[in-house]
C-alpha cells in the first residue's frame, strides 16, 4: 500500500512523503526570532502595563475592571480579536491572585459574550500562550487571547500576499466593543 496517497513523486527531495499537506507560513519567522518584540520583560516597557495607563482610544482598551481590562490586540487575527489582562505585571496564569483569577475568568465570558452580541461569530478561539516557547509574543504578561470565528475566515492571503485583510480599523472596533460590552451575568 502507498504510505503516501494523492502525493505526487517526490524524488530527489530530502525526507519521507508522509500525506500531511503543509501551509507554509514564511512571514512567522520574524516572530520565532524574535524581531519586534520588547527586549526587556520589565513592567516599563512592557505593552501590556502601559496599556492601562493611556486613553481608552489610545490603548485600544475595551473595558476595565478592578484588576483585569480587555483590550484589542495591536496584530489581530480577526476582527474584534481581544485579550484580557491583568493590570498587575505577572507571568503566569498560577501567580494570580483570587479576586485577580475571579476577574480573569468573569472578563474572558464578558468579552465572549459581547463578541457575541457586537459581531454574531461562528465560533471562537481561547487561550493563554505561557512562555516564550508556547508561543507567548510577550511572555512577561500573562493575557488571555479572544479570538472570534467565522466560516470561511481563514484563506490564503496572509500566506501568499502575507497581508491580513480586516475589514474595520482598529478604533472603530473598540469603539463598538466597548460601546456594547456585556457585563459578566454569573460574577
Amino acid at each position: 500500500m502507498d504510505p503516501s496517497p494523492g502525493l505526487e513523486d517526490a524524488a530527489g527531495f530530502a525526507g519521507d512523503p508522509d500525506g500531511f499537506g503543509r501551509l507554509w507560513t514564511p512571514h512567522r519567522m520574524a516572530y520565532i526570532t524574535g524581531e519586534h518584540k520588547p527586549a526587556d520583560p520589565e513592567p516599563g516597557s512592557c505593552p501590556f502595563c502601559r496599556a492601562p495607563g493611556r486613553s481608552d482610544a489610545d490603548g485600544l482598551v475595551v473595558h476595565r475592571g478592578e484588576h483585569v481590562y480587555a483590550v484589542l490586540n495591536l496584530f489581530p487575527y480577526n476582527p474584534g480579536h481581544l485579550m484580557v489582562c491583568p493590570y498587575r505585571h505577572v507571568s503566569a496564569y498560577v501567580d494570580l491572585d483570587a479576586a485577580e483569577l475571579a476577574e480573569f475568568t468573569a472578563f474572558t465570558r464578558s468579552a465572549v459574550l459581547t463578541l457575541k452580541a457586537v459581531s454574531d461569530p461562528a465560533g471562537f478561539n481561547l487561550g493563554i500562550n505561557q512562555g516564550d516557547v508556547a508561543g507567548a509574543g510577550i511572555a512577561a504578561h500573562l493575557h488571555q487571547h479572544v479570538v472570534p470565528r467565522w466560516q470561511g475566515d481563514a484563506n490564503f492571503l496572509p500566506v501568499v500576499g502575507r497581508t491580513k485583510a480586516m475589514p474595520e480599523l482598529l478604533e472603530d472596533t473598540r469603539a463598538r466593543l466597548a460601546d456594547g460590552w456585556v457585563s459578566d451575568p454569573v460574577a
